[in-house]
């Protein structure tokens, strides 16, 4: 008994191959490859792949408010849909002096322990997507919901550890300004922003202003710092 076997013709142009293979593995993934990434502060351009946060990917990111509302306030100002999950302490007033869009935002201080499920659903109509767990996710619901954001290209930040991310921020060195000799105000945060990827050998690392005097985001050129700044308080044995 012969076996049949189907016979292909080797494709005349190699584009049109190469066309006919992303249009199959978008089919499987359910999303677009050509989708573009949506845009962030030019700070952290360097510190993303591709410049920006890629739809249908999750990013790992510091526990920090200053630094979640940095990378929002572009996607909403060009018209994006966030959300915000699981963070009571994040007022509205702090986000518009950060940049953000209100008018585009939707906070959700309290969604319970089915964080995760609540995040899922807004995935479905929200572009960016900021989550802190209040609980260990599984295996299956991680899987479940990385195929959601795929599907509708949405981008999900979580606040801590998450599994197989586009890429992690982690924040360290903070220095503050503003003070002078015990007295005046604190006008800025000077911090090191640590971007890890799977798609770089190494690590990047960006020095900026998080938040400025004004609320923004302003990128260090390395040997420049502001004026009137201090060193992080130590504790004394």
């Amino acid at each position: 008994m012969r076996a049949a076997v189907r016979e292909v013709d080797a494709p005349r142009d190699p584009r049109g191959e190469v066309h006919r293979l992303r249009a199959q593995i978008e089919r499987v993934q359910g999303r677009s490859m050509e989708v573009p990434p949506l845009p962030t502060h030019p700070a952290f351009a360097s510190l993303l792949p591709g410049g920006g946060l890629r739809p249908g990917a999750a990013y790992s990111i510091a526990s920090s408010s200053s630094l979640l509302l940095a990378l929002l306030s572009q996607p909403s100002q060009t018209g994006s849909w966030c959300g915000v999950v699981g963070m009571p302490e994040l007022g509205a007033e702090a986000a518009e002096h950060a940049g953000v869009d209100l008018e585009r935002l939707v906070m959700i201080p309290e969604p319970g322990p089915r964080w995760l499920a609540v995040a899922s659903t807004v995935a479905e109509v929200l572009s960016v997507v900021a989550v802190r767990p209040s609980s260990r996710a599984t295996d299956k619901d991680i899987s479940r919901l990385a195929a959601r954001l795929r599907d509708r290209g949405a981008v999900l930040l979580v606040q801590g550890p998450w599994p197989q991310v586009e890429a992690s921020l982690e924040l360290s060195e903070p220095r503050w300004s503003g003070l002078g000799q015990g007295h005046g105000y604190v006008s800025a945060r000077e911090v090191t922003v640590t971007a890890r990827s799977r798609r770089w050998p190494t690590t990047r690392r960006q020095r900026m202003l998080l938040p400025g005097a004004d609320g923004q985001v302003i990128a260090l050129q390395p040997g420049l710092r502001p004026h009137e700044t201090i060193a992080p308080i130590r504790a004394v044995g």
